[in-house]
């Protein structure tokens, strides 16, 4: 019966990469646990799988002591009777004992079943780790499967994997029907899962979008164009900032393709979320500017306290549009640049710049007394001088 074990092992080897020699020591193991159990907990148990020969055996380990020292028998063995077995010995070698049970060949097919079936599906989700934890970051088509109360199902290509879309990861303007074929980009693949690696996928992520420019705008890919920054709200608006390494290469005009075919395609795979492309700049304020599109900026002043903070003056007749609806254009135009942007009406450019001043000020000299609280420090000065000595 080992034999046939072994022919089976073998042919593991060869169908799922699964080393015999990597079940051989797992049903070792597990037959030793096995043993020990039945036999009052007998921790000195080894059991050795020969493949070659196809036996299985198991022995108790005894340690060689001097006569006068033997506390426990199933442990130990006097020298004394260690070199009747062979004249080697000496005190601290280790003896095996044949304990096989009559039954052990049974027993261990049983075990080495579960073992199998356990190394195997451990194998599988192996397999599944590999494959798709290189493609995390990159975008794949899936067909939508079902839908449970946490999760959207996506079958993957191969039509043997489903990946999991949580809800912040799906639009909010797309409804999901069975069938429907969808890109996604795979955002994380966990290991650890007692069913198998656990895959995520997103609807929603930003560089799903960066991905979609990157199939269709093959300049990105020969490194001329570079997208620097994108800052999303999906389903309604994306800002895409661009750079280009070739001077004479229009980076906005290439991203949105002739007729405006590129951006469209990317406007179609998202079910109609608009996209602002606008030109990066390494000049902060100009990068600024070039966010607030399409509202026009008059003038950009940085926060003189917070180094991350700018005030934005805008014509009075564009507040709204450099706002956005609901604070949406401001909202992204910050995210993309990673400055906090605070927008003022043109006219109000003196207050602005006052307050800018006295907040400078404030962080050199400190706060600037209120009339009340200076009516009150003149108020103890006053009290405090000596009339006596004035007169």
């Amino acid at each position: 019966m080992s034999k046939e074990l072994v022919t089976a092992l073998n042919a593991l080897e060869q169908e799922k990469g699964i080393k015999a020699e990597v079940l051989a020591e797992a049903i070792e193991t597990a037959l030793a646990k096995a043993y020990e159990k039945d036999h009052d907990e007998a921790d000195n148990i080894v059991v050795n799988f020969n493949l070659e020969k196809g036996t299985i055996k198991a022995y108790a380990v005894k340690v060689v002591v001097a006569d006068d020292e033997i506390e426990d028998l199933n442990k130990q063995i006097s020298l004394t009777d260690a070199l009747e077995i062979n004249r080697a010995y000496e005190v601290g070698d280790e003896i095996k004992f044949d304990q096989t049970p009559k039954d052990f060949g049974r027993f261990a097919i049983q075990t080495a079943k579960q073992i199998i079936l356990q190394k195997v599906r451990e194998a599988e989700r192996g397999i599944v780790y590999d494959n798709f934890s290189k493609y995390i970051d990159e975008v794949v088509t899936g067909e939508v499967e079902r839908e449970d109360t946490r999760y959207l199902y996506v079958i993957l290509p191969g039509g043997q994997q489903a990946a999991a879309m949580k809800p912040n990861d799906q639009m909010p303007n797309e409804n999901y029907n069975m069938g429907d074929r969808i890109k996604v980009l795979v955002t994380e693949v966990e290991s650890e899962v007692k069913k198998g690696p656990q895959i995520f996928v997103s609807r929603t992520a930003d560089n799903l979008v960066k991905r979609l420019f990157e199939n269709e705008v093959p300049e990105i890919e020969q490194g001329v164009i570079e997208i620097k920054a994108i800052a999303r709200e999906a389903g309604d608006r994306a800002k895409v900032a661009v750079f280009s390494h070739q001077r004479d290469l229009d980076p906005v005009g290439t991203m949105v393709g002739q007729g405006g075919n590129r951006v469209q395609a990317v406007v179609n795979e998202l079910s109609g979320e608009n996209m602002d492309i606008i030109e990066w700049e390494e000049d902060p304020a100009l990068f600024i500017m070039n966010a607030l599109s399409p509202a026009e900026v008059e003038e950009v002043i940085f926060d003189p306290i917070n180094e991350r903070g700018v005030t934005v003056l805008v014509p009075d007749y564009q507040l709204s549009l450099a706002i956005g609806k609901r604070g949406q254009n401001a909202r992204l135009a910050a995210r993309l640049t990673g400055f906090s942007i605070d927008i003022k009406p043109e006219s109000e450019r003196d207050n602005v710049i006052a307050a800018l001043q006295q907040k400078a000020d404030e962080a050199i000299n400190g706060p600037r007394a209120t009339p009340f609280e200076a009516e009150a420090d003149a108020d103890e000065a006053f009290a405090n001088v000596d009339l006596d000595a004035a007169e």
